[in-house]
């Protein structure tokens, strides 16, 4: 074990971005006050990520993945649905279909209107809807589904067959994203969107009934809910209808990956909120440390510093940036980034202050660009900062002085192991 080692590594979720009108031409982060950043910029190294791939724009789970040192062979990857379906404790076994969803509005003729119903859904909404699709959903096929409302617009969807077992390689009933590989692929939606018929991927038995159920699934649901009423109400109070729930990140089986701690010879543990980052952690062997709610940051700098006491390396994932980048909203984006400034990073460094040769890396799993409303394969900002790195002249933790950095562009599944070696 490298026990030398003291490193909190933050992901801020979509981080980069690009310039943007109502910043005059600004990004979020070059516009947003943040001292803290900036200075540990000043005694570090910059660079440069592509989380997955050169002209990929991935979804968070697979952006992770790579950004915590794994990549995937093709074909190799397991899909979010089973990630999600991990990260909430579901019941899936191996053959079980596993699915990612959205509550979504969508109109009488499929368009949907949208991708999200609105963001704002209470879990008692979210839990009525799943209770009637859960109690009410027939299959033509001897098989059965589980809903499960995670967070906000979010459900994980689990298709279990009682003969046979599921094959995965079917396509989405989402049209923003693309399935390549096991991967969710952000899609351009800046023209109308319908939701989409699963189509199987592969001449078998096993993936034409996965499609069909999950078409099954898709067209029981927008029909039961039609006249729901939680939609009822959420009409009469102005809120869009939760009247479909879009799939996509189908998987049937369990990842098998090494340990962060065997991978890296470091003993690793996570403050983490949302199902699909609790999977990966599960899944890579960290133990998850309670630190509040999503929004909590200074209880999350004060656990990150605390927990460095009896690990190596604490993982933190701040979700804030990429709410704001898929709403478009750059004022809100560079606000949240000041917030996260102040309230997190401020809390940290003064917690782990007494804390010998600390060492703070910040990254992000993607970027989210407000003017795109989605996921791009721009390059992230990459920082490793601490006594250890040579600094190179950076200013602020900013898209353009990442681009000068001295530590170049690194693929994602770089990252964590570059930062081990410049530390030891």
């Amino acid at each position: 074990m490298k026990s030398d080692i003291k490193l909190v590594y933050v992901l801020l979720d979509g981080v980069g971005d690009l310039p943007h009108p109502a910043l005059n031409e600004l990004t979020p982060l070059e516009a947003a006050y943040t001292p803290n950043m900036d200075m540990l910029a000043r005694n570090g190294a910059m660079g440069q990520v592509i989380s997955v791939g050169k002209g990929i724009a991935p979804q968070s789970d697979i952006a992770v993945f790579n950004m915590l040192g794994y990549s995937f062979k093709v074909g190799g990857y397991v899909g979010r649905g089973v990630i999600e379906s991990i990260g909430t404790n579901i019941d899936f076994r191996e053959g079980d279909l596993a699915l990612r969803g959205n509550f979504a509005t969508v109109d009488a003729n499929g368009k949907i209107t949208d991708r999200r119903a609105g963001r704002i859904i209470s879990p008692d909404e979210s839990k009525a809807v799943c209770k009637t699709l859960n109690e009410n959903i027939k299959f033509s096929e001897d098989a059965s589904i589980t809903l499960m409302p995670t967070i906000a617009h979010r459900v994980v969807i689990r298709i279990r067959h009682n003969q046979i077992k599921l094959s995965d390689k079917i396509t989405n009933t989402d049209p923003a994203y693309d399935k390549v590989e096991g991967m969710g692929v952000a899609k351009d939606t800046s023209g109308d969107i319908y939701v989409l018929k699963s189509e199987p991927q592969e001449n078998t038995e096993s993936a034409r009934i996965a499609a069909k159920l999950v078409n099954e699934f898709s067209s029981q649901t927008i029909s039961l809910l039609k006249d729901h009423p939680v939609n009822k109400t959420r009409a009469a109070a102005g809120r869009n209808a939760m009247n479909c729930i879009l799939a996509r990140d189908s998987g049937n089986r369990f990842p098998v990956v090494q340990s962060m701690t065997e991978k890296f010879g470091i003993t690793v543990a996570s403050i983490v909120d949302m199902p699909v980052e609790i999977g990966i952690s599960k899944v890579l062997g960290l133990k998850m440390h309670q630190a509040g709610d999503i929004n909590d940051y200074e209880e999350k700098g004060r656990i990150a510093a605390k927990s460095l006491e009896k690990v190596n390396a604490m993982y933190v994932h701040i979700k804030g940036p990429d709410e704001f980048g898929h709403d478009g909203d750059a004022r809100g984006k560079k606000k949240n980034i000041e917030d996260i400034d102040k309230r997190f990073f401020g809390t940290l460094l003064k917690e782990a202050a007494g804390i010998k040769n600390l060492a703070i890396l910040i990254c992000g799993d993607h970027s989210t660009p407000c003017i795109k409303k989605a996921h791009s394969d721009d390059p992230i900002p990459l920082l490793i900062s601490g006594n250890k790195i040579k600094q190179d002249g950076s200013a602020r933790f900013t898209e353009g002085y990442a681009k000068k950095g001295s530590l170049g562009l690194l693929m994602g599944a770089d990252v964590v192991g570059t930062a081990v070696k410049l530390l030891s």
